[in-house]
Order: C-alpha cells, then sequence, then structure tokens
C-alpha cells in the first residue's frame, strides 16, 4: 500500500464529511488533503485510542518529530511520506502542523475548559489552523481568505463538540464551557447520566447559534475572487450545517446517541453545493 493508497483508506475508513469534499478537486490538491486529513486523525486517536497519558504525550512527541522529518524529506510514516510533496507543493508552514499536535496535547492537560475564550483557544489549535493549511492547498488570492478560512475551522469543531457531547462525556471530557453549564443550570453529572433537561436543551442551541455565527463571520470574510477556489471548504461547510440543523430537529439528543446525515444525504449536499460555486 502507497503513502496515498494509506492516506485515502484513513479518510474513507472515517465517514468525514470532508471526505465528500475532497472528491470535487484535482488530484495533486487532492492527495495533499487527504494526507493533511489523515495526519489529524492519526494524532486525534493518540489522545482517543491510547489510554496512559503518559504514553500518549511520547507518541505525540514522535509525531513532532516526524512532523519536521517530512519537512526535510526524511519521514518515516506513509502519512508523513504522503505530506512530504505536499508541504513543499503548497509551502505548508510547519508551525501549524506543531499547533494541531498543540492542540491534541491540551487534550492530556484539561477536560474542562472554564469559558469559551479558553475552548476557542483549543478549536484554533485543533481545527482553526487545520482550516488555515487547507486554504493554502485549495489557493487563494486575497489575504482576507485566512479569516475565513480560520473562522470555518472554528465552525467545524464547535459543530463536532455539538456532535459528540454524549460520546466525549463518556471519555471523561466535557468540551462545554464552564460557565455556561451553570448559566443554563446543567450539571456535569447529569451529563453522565444523559439527562436531556430543558436547560440542557437550551444550553445546546446556544451551542449551535454559536457556530452559526462562526459559519455567518467565515462566508462574510471570504472574498468573491477566492469562492470557487475554496469551495470544498464551501461544500463541508454546507454539509456540517446541515447537519446542525438536524439535530435541532432531533430535539438535541446528542446525549445518548450521535446524530448525522446518511451518506446519500451528503453526498447530494456536496453536488448541490459544488453547483453554487
Amino acid at each position: 500500500m502507497s503513502p496515498d493508497e494509506y492516506c485515502a483508506q484513513k479518510a474513507a475508513q472515517s465517514g468525514s464529511s470532508f471526505y465528500y469534499s475532497f472528491r470535487f478537486l484535482p488530484a495533486d490538491q487532492r492527495s495533499a488533503i487527504t494526507a493533511l486529513y489523515a495526519f489529524c486523525r492519526e494524532v486525534d486517536d493518540v489522545v482517543d485510542e491510547v489510554s496512559d497519558p503518559g504514553v500518549a504525550r511520547v507518541k505525540l512527541g514522535w509525531w513532532r518529530t516526524e512532523v519536521g522529518a517530512a519537512f526535510e524529506g526524511r519521514a518515516q510514516h506513509p502519512v508523513a511520506l504522503a505530506l512530504t510533496p505536499a508541504v513543499a507543493t503548497f509551502k505548508l508552514p510547519q508551525e501549524h502542523f506543531q499547533t494541531v499536535i498543540d492542540g491534541m496535547t491540551m487534550d492530556l492537560e484539561r477536560s474542562r475548559y472554564p469559558d469559551f475564550a479558553t475552548l476557542e483557544r483549543y478549536c484554533h489549535c485543533v481545527a482553526g489552523v487545520v482550516g488555515l493549511l487547507s486554504a493554502e492547498i485549495f489557493g487563494y488570492v486575497d489575504p482576507a481568505t485566512r479569516d475565513y478560512a480560520r473562522n470555518l475551522g472554528v465552525a467545524f469543531q464547535i459543530t463536532n463538540i455539538i456532535r459528540d457531547v454524549g460520546e466525549d462525556v463518556q471519555r471523561g471530557r466535557v468540551y462545554l464551557p464552564e460557565d455556561e453549564l451553570s448559566r443554563f443550570g446543567v450539571e456535569p453529572k447529569d451529563l453522565l447520566a444523559r439527562r436531556a433537561s430543558a436547560g440542557f436543551k437550551a444550553l445546546m442551541a446556544h451551542q449551535v447559534e454559536r457556530a452559526r455565527s462562526f459559519y455567518a463571520r467565515a462566508l462574510a470574510a471570504l472574498p468573491s475572487g477566492d469562492r470557487r477556489a475554496q469551495r470544498p471548504g464551501l461544500i463541508a461547510g454546507a454539509i456540517y450545517q446541515a447537519l446542525l440543523a438536524k439535530i435541532e430537529r432531533d430535539d438535541f439528543l446528542v446525549l445518548d446517541r450521535r446524530i448525522a446525515l446518511t451518506p446519500l444525504r451528503k453526498a447530494w449536499i456536496a453536488w448541490k453545493t459544488s453547483w453554487t460555486y
């Protein structure tokens, strides 16, 4: 199996909404964005699947070194090997990859966030900079596109947080700001008990509105001349916003189930959105 095949398999297995947007890209961009996505999955899996925090830190440290190796042309891991031509072709900043690892390290250091300002820093690290890297791969002319890309990445992460509340709580993590939990009268023990109270639903509605505000901010920042090039992100954004709408329609029942769109629905949204831009 080649490095590119390994990354493509990693992306396809995840069933991610992003996978549907990659399919509209030319081969070189598709290979690069798939390698970037596979990198994010690899480092995220370290945090989710390694039970010993000390071992997880060692593994993330290894990935820090491997990222450097990819930029020097001496990578070993299939994902890093696939990234090697991408970082050269698209001039991807190494510090962004290291920032993603910083974000994963935060998961080993804290399981609660006192306020949204703290949570937004986490979202920036694990998703905002991924948006910035993606924008470089897709291409742009106007530097304002970077603001669009960063805000879109944060919007994606907030959407993930909303969708995965129940799963994250079972892992001992709460990505809902503590001051907002208090404001809406929701205790962490309520989340563990999977009690979808009126306060919880109001809290989740607040998170959905926050996510939508970041999508709106992103779209407002995207120059018209770069919309065509940034089409993959816009496709993923359309799919994610449809997911938010479904979560609303399902009355925010995210504590005991994973709400998702069907593959057919994602493919339809991707096709429809691709003709819009």
